[in-house]
């Protein structure tokens, strides 16, 4: 049964992979808070693009991370879907109604979803049957996350009332343009794209060579229908994703296959 059906203030937890002290989480957590109890539990410093990595080799140290004098919440050596995991299953007394990952400063759409380590908090949030939503900023320069954490809790309430499928959750990327200027919400597909990826060959002043990874984002469809497009045309995206990576179409092919053992 939903919070709101029982009167109960819904509980929602909030991390990133931005640290614990970017201003997106900051600005998602203001919003959050006027309609909901708010758990923050984050990476300690930036861990951006670590994709779903997890801690398994050396112990997860955790401080509380104080704002204003008062408690804002718990800052984690480790990755965002170790900070998922761990809220879930030790700080918090019981499993939140909603997790919500963000606001990233930067896009999460097409194939930056797989190495995302935004999407990555929320997928794991999915994995521990939380309903989760992924949030994103498509700017790496100077933002205003105002319009993207408004609407983030816009969303949430409905995603409360509604809920979301069973391991499925919302990749949410919003244009980094006034609110007046965004021309309103598409539901969309991830996007097809690729990396064009080099690596400039440096020396430091030691005269050791070490790489630099650079490269620019190749879009391969045009359509409206996608998370890119749609961003690009200052419509908010909103693209339901799923972690299961079968192929299903080639699965019904293939199962007639006859492959020797040996």
């Amino acid at each position: 049964m939903s919070p709101r059906r029982t009167g109960k203030k819904p509980s929602i937890l909030v991390s990133n992979d931005d640290g614990i002290d970017a201003p997106g989480l900051d600005a998602l957590v203001r919003e959050l808070k006027k309609i909901s109890t708010v758990t923050v539990v984050a990476p300690d410093k930036q861990r951006s693009a670590v994709g779903h990595a997890i801690t398994m080799n050396y112990p997860l140290r955790v401080k509380k991370y104080f704002k204003d004098r008062s408690l804002f919440g718990y800052a984690v050596e480790g990755t965002p879907a170790d900070c998922v995991k761990l809220a879930i299953r030790c700080l918090m007394d019981s499993p939140p109604d909603l997790m919500i990952s963000g606001v990233n400063h930067g896009a999460n759409t097409a194939v930056n979803i797989i190495y995302s380590g935004t999407v990555s908090a929320a997928t794991e949030g999915v994995l521990l049957d939380v309903p989760s939503i992924a949030v994103s900023l498509t700017t790496y320069g100077e933002a205003d996350f105002r319009p993207a954490a408004g609407f983030s809790r816009r969303l949430a309430l409905h995603v409360l009332r509604t809920g979301l499928p069973a391991g499925t959750l919302l990749n949410v990327n919003v244009p980094a343009v006034k609110g007046s200027r965004i021309r309103g919400v598409k539901i969309t597909r991830q996007g097809n794209s690729r990396w064009d990826d080099t690596f400039d060959v440096r020396v430091d002043p030691n005269n050791n060579t070490y790489y630099w990874l650079t490269g620019k984002l190749d879009v391969l469809d045009k359509t409206d229908d996608t998370d890119v497009i749609a961003v690009r045309r200052n419509y908010i995206s909103v693209t339901p994703i799923q972690y299961d990576l079968t192929d299903y179409k080639t699965l019904r092919k293939i199962r007639g296959w006859k492959i020797p053992v040996s």
